[in-house]
C-alpha cells in the first residue's frame, strides 16, 4: 500500500511561459516533517505554491493520494486535505483574533469547539482573541495564521518560511510548535531558509537549487553533508532539536 500523501513527479512550472521548478520529484508520508532548503531564488516557495494549485504547471505531473491533481484550481486542494500558510499576508489584519479562526470553520455549530481545540494548542492567543490580528506580534500572527489553517484538520499542511523576519528567540518557539504539530500526526512540507534548526526537525529534506532538487536525505544525513554544511550551515554542526522556547517568548 502505498503511503505517500503528496507526490511531485517530474515537475515543471512557473510564472505565463518562465520555468520557475525544473524537473523536481519530492513526496511526503503519512506523518511525515518534510524539509525544503535551499538559497534564494532556488523555487522553495514556487513548489509550494505549485503544490497547492497556484502556479502555472507545463510538465510533469502532482498527485494526491495516488491521484493526479495537477490541474486542479486550489480550492479543490484544500477541498481534499492540503492546508497552505503563505509566507506573507496569511492572515486579515482587520479582523479579531477570533473572527480569523471562525472564518476557516465551515460548519458553524463546530466554531467554538474547533477554536478551542486550537487555542489548546496555541494558548498564547487566548488573551488576544479580541484583538485585530493586525496587533499582534510577529510571532503570535504566525501562529495565528498556522492555526487558521489547522483548524480544519488537514490531512498536511504546506508551511513557506514560517520564521522569516522573527528574532532567533521567536524562531525557536516557531519550530518547536511545527514539531509538535508534526509529533499529532499531521503530515508537513516546511520550507525555510533556517536551514540548521529545519533540518533538525525534518524526517527527510530535500536541497533545492535552480528550480530541481539536487540533493535528497534525513535531515541528519543533510545537516553531517560537507558540502551542505559548507552551503547552507556555515560550515556549523546542528543541535540535537530547537531550543525550548517558553510561551512568553513567542510573544515578543
Amino acid at each position: 500500500m502505498n503511503d505517500r500523501l503528496l507526490e511531485i513527479d517530474r515537475l515543471y512550472a512557473g510564472y505565463r511561459d518562465v520555468p520557475i521548478i525544473r524537473n523536481l520529484s519530492l513526496h511526503v508520508g503519512e506523518g511525515e516533517v518534510v524539509g525544503v532548503i535551499g538559497p534564494n531564488g532556488a523555487g522553495k516557495s514556487s513548489m509550494l505554491k505549485a503544490a497547492m494549485g497556484l502556479l502555472k504547471i507545463f510538465a510533469g505531473e502532482i498527485r494526491w493520494r495516488d491521484q493526479s491533481i495537477t490541474h486542479l484550481a486550489a480550492e479543490r486542494h484544500m477541498a481534499a486535505g492540503i492546508g497552505y500558510v503563505p509566507q506573507v499576508a496569511n492572515v486579515f489584519a482587520s479582523l479579531t483574533v477570533r473572527e480569523n479562526l471562525s472564518l476557516s470553520v465551515s460548519h458553524r455549530g463546530k466554531v467554538q469547539a474547533s477554536i478551542e481545540r486550537m487555542l489548546a494548542l496555541f494558548p498564547e492567543l487566548v488573551p488576544k482573541l479580541a484583538l485585530a490580528a493586525g496587533s499582534l506580534s510577529g510571532g503570535e500572527r504566525q501562529m495565528l495564521a498556522i492555526a487558521r489553517c489547522l483548524i480544519v484538520a488537514p490531512s498536511l499542511l504546506l508551511l513557506d518560511e514560517p520564521t522569516a523576519a522573527l528574532s532567533p528567540l521567536l524562531v525557536n518557539g516557531v519550530f518547536r510548535r511545527i514539531k509538535e504539530i508534526g509529533g499529532h500526526g499531521t503530515a508537513i512540507l516546511l520550507v525555510e531558509q533556517n536551514a540548521l534548526q529545519a533540518l533538525a526537525i525534518c524526517d527527510r529534506a530535500y536541497v533545492l537549487s535552480n528550480g530541481s532538487n539536487a540533493i535528497t536525505g534525513s535531515g541528519a544525513e543533510l545537516v553531517a553533508n560537507p558540502r551542505i554544511k559548507e552551503l547552507y550551515l556555515g560550515g556549523h554542526a546542528a543541535p540535537s532539536g530547537p531550543a525550548k522556547a517558553s510561551s512568553a517568548i513567542l510573544n515578543g
